[in-house]
C-alpha cells in the first residue's frame, strides 16, 4: 500500500464528504478509493470512517488521523512549492572547491557581481590546491583539471591550460638559458608537489612532435602555486606553470620564458558536480556563472593533472 496515496486519498473523502465524490476528482474507480481506505484502516488497526447510505463521519481516531494527515500533506506540498521557487529564484548554500590562484583572481573579484544577482545563495568557497573529494567533503561542485576519470559525475569543459616553462632574468643572468630540453639537466628546478600524490609532477614538454613526460631532480619543492611562483621569482631556479599565471610577469621582464618551441600540449580543465536530479538549482546557476567567467577571459589554470 502507498501510504502517502493512501492519506490522500482518505482527506480527500473527508473533504468532499463522499467516496464517488473523491474518486472522480482523483480520477479514480469508487472500487479502488473503497478498497484502499479498507487496506489503510486494516494496517491502522481502527475504523477511520463511519458510513451510511446518507451519511459520512470521522470517528474520534478518523479526526485525529484527518488532522494530522492534512499537516503532512500540507508539509510535503510546502516543500515541493518551494523547491519549484528555487528553479526560478535558487536559493539556498553552494559550497564549491576550487585552487587558490582561480579563486584569488577570477572569482573573489566578481563575488559582488554574484552576491547581487543571487541574494538567496550562501557562497561557501574553498581555495586550495589540495584535491576535494566531492562526497567524502560534502561539495557540490570543484574544478580540477588534466584529464577525468570516468565516474557519475559532471563534467563541464571550462577551457584548457598553456603550460609554460619559465625564469627571472636574475637566474638566466647567473646560469645561462637552456637552449634544448636535453640541456635542462645541467640547471636548477624547482619541483611542485602534488597535494594528491605527495610526489613532484612531471614536467612535460613536445619535442619535434613527441609528448615528454620528465621527473626533474631539484633540490627546492613546494606544494602552493604562489608560493612556487616567488620561488620562480626569486631566481631559485626554472618553473613551469600556466600562461596565464605568468602573464602579468612575462609583461613587466620579471619572467621570461624559455624552451617556447618545445611547449606541452593543452590540458583541459573542467568545473565537475553531481548529476541533474543530485545538484540544487543553486549549484547549476553557480556553474554557469563559473562557465561564463571563463568564456568572457579565454582563461585556464592550475596543477598539471587532475
Amino acid at each position: 500500500m502507498d501510504k502517502l496515496q493512501a492519506m490522500a486519498t482518505f482527506v480527500r473523502i473527508v473533504e468532499a464528504q463522499s467516496f464517488s465524490k473523491a474518486a472522480e476528482t482523483l480520477s479514480m474507480p469508487r472500487s479502488s478509493v473503497t478498497t484502499m481506505i479498507k487496506r489503510l484502516e486494516r494496517h491502522l488497526g481502527t475504523a477511520l470512517l463511519r458510513r451510511s447510505t446518507r451519511t459520512l463521519s470521522l470517528t474520534d481516531a478518523g479526526e485525529r488521523y484527518y488532522a494530522s494527515c492534512r499537516a503532512i500533506l500540507s508539509g510535503i506540498a510546502q516543500a515541493e512549492n518551494e523547491l519549484a521557487t528555487d528553479a526560478t529564484t535558487p536559493r539556498g548554500r553552494v559550497r564549491a572547491d576550487m585552487p587558490g590562484v582561480i579563486g584569488r583572481a577570477l572569482v573573489l573579484p566578481r563575488l559582488r557581481e554574484f552576491a547581487q544577482r543571487f541574494p538567496d545563495i550562501e557562497l561557501v568557497l574553498g581555495l586550495s590546491d589540495r584535491p576535494a573529494d566531492l562526497i567524502y567533503d560534502g561539495i557540490d561542485c570543484v574544478i580540477r583539471s588534466g584529464i577525468l576519470a570516468d565516474s557519475t559525475l559532471i563534467a563541464r569543459r571550462l577551457g584548457q591550460l598553456r603550460w609554460i616553462t619559465c625564469a627571472s632574468p636574475r637566474y638566466l643572468k647567473e646560469h645561462g638559458e637552456p637552449e634544448t630540453v636535453a640541456a635542462l639537466g645541467a640547471h636548477q628546478t624547482v619541483n611542485y608537489i602534488s597535494n594528491a600524490t605527495g610526489r613532484p609532477l612531471d614536467w612535460r614538454f613536445n619535442v619535434e612532435g613527441d609528448n615528454l613526460a620528465m621527473t626533474m631532480q631539484s633540490r627546492l619543492a613546494v606544494n602552493e602555486t604562489d608560493a612556487y611562483l616567488q620561488c620562480g621569482l626569486e631566481g631559485l631556479g626554472l618553473i613551469q606553470l600556466s600562461e596565464f599565471v605568468a602573464a602579468p610577469y612575462l609583461q613587466t621582464g620579471r619572467l621570461k620564458e624559455i624552451l617556447a618551441s618545445a611547449r606541452c600540449s593543452p590540458v583541459p580543465i573542467s568545473i565537475v558536480y553531481p548529476s541533474g536530479r543530485n545538484s540544487s538549482a543553486a549549484t547549476k546557476v553557480f556553474v554557469e556563472w563559473i562557465t561564463a567567467i571563463f568564456e568572457q577571459n579565454d582563461l585556464g589554470w592550475g596543477e598539471k593533472s587532475a
